[in-house]
């Protein structure tokens, strides 16, 4: 595997990630909401930036973006049918997009439902699945665009991923994802367990992100879901919790 990805913590719970080619050195953030944090990470690794990728149009994922282009000149992607929402984009992308990034490969996914421009990346030389706004730990996101039924499709284009399969989501929400998650599994031990890892990693200020798909699969109600009408009720008591 020759791709990483590193968590950048930006505003008060959003994470941009780093993403690294081993081979090439080639250097990538998604989503920055600001731009100092991310200059940060970057100098720390002494290296500059070749490319960001965008998973949709909101402030909190893009508002960093100017800053980073004024001063590394990166290849900006991002979903051509959301382009004229986006930051002036250098490649735009849609539904299997492959876009070269050092020795590795990006996937598009499109995904809506948070919005219904948003789109996914899966990296198969690092199993890293970057879902943006669509899927957190033990959560999904809210529907402020889409409807249930294209985000409960959305995250079933995730189903053919390996369990190992690492996500890398764009908020730190798992902790009241975890509170919501066993007032609908209670029961779920391994729900349970991830729930007592959870409080211990907040605990000592560490992140829950990145987490294996297969967690996800054995605890996160939204993947967990058999239909349509099972995902928007859960949804529909998530937006009322």
């Amino acid at each position: 595997m020759t791709v990483t990805a590193q968590a950048i913590p930006m505003l008060s719970d959003n994470y941009s990630w780093l993403l690294i080619d081993s081979a090439t050195g080639k250097t990538g953030i998604v989503d920055p909401a600001e731009t100092r944090p991310a200059i940060a990470a970057l100098e720390a690794l002494g290296t500059g930036l070749d490319f960001i990728f965008l998973t949709h149009h909101h402030d909190d994922h893009t508002a960093g973006v100017a800053g980073l282009v004024e001063m590394y000149h990166p290849t900006v992607v991002g979903n051509q049918a959301d382009a004229h929402r986006l930051p002036p984009l250098d490649i735009a992308v849609h539904e299997g997009s492959l876009v070269d990034f050092g020795s590795a490969r990006l996937r598009v996914i499109e995904t809506p439902g948070h919005t219904v421009g948003h789109i996914s990346y899966y990296i198969a030389d690092g199993n890293i699945l970057l879902p943006g706004d669509t899927l957190f730990s033990l959560g999904c996101g809210r529907l402020f665009e889409g409807s249930a039924e294209q985000m409960f499709n959305s995250i079933a284009k995730y189903g053919d991923l390996p369990d190992e399969t690492l996500i890398c989501a764009g908020h730190e929400y798992t902790s009241s994802n975890a509170r919501f998650a066993l007032t609908v599994e209670p029961q779920n031990e391994a729900l349970l367990h991830r729930a007592r890892q959870v409080q211990v990693l907040r605990g000592m200020g560490q992140p829950t992100l990145p987490v294996s798909l297969g967690m996800e699969r054995a605890t996160n109600p939204f993947i967990r879901a058999k239909d349509v009408q099972t995902f928007a009720r859960i949804r529909k008591a998530k937006d009322n919790a």
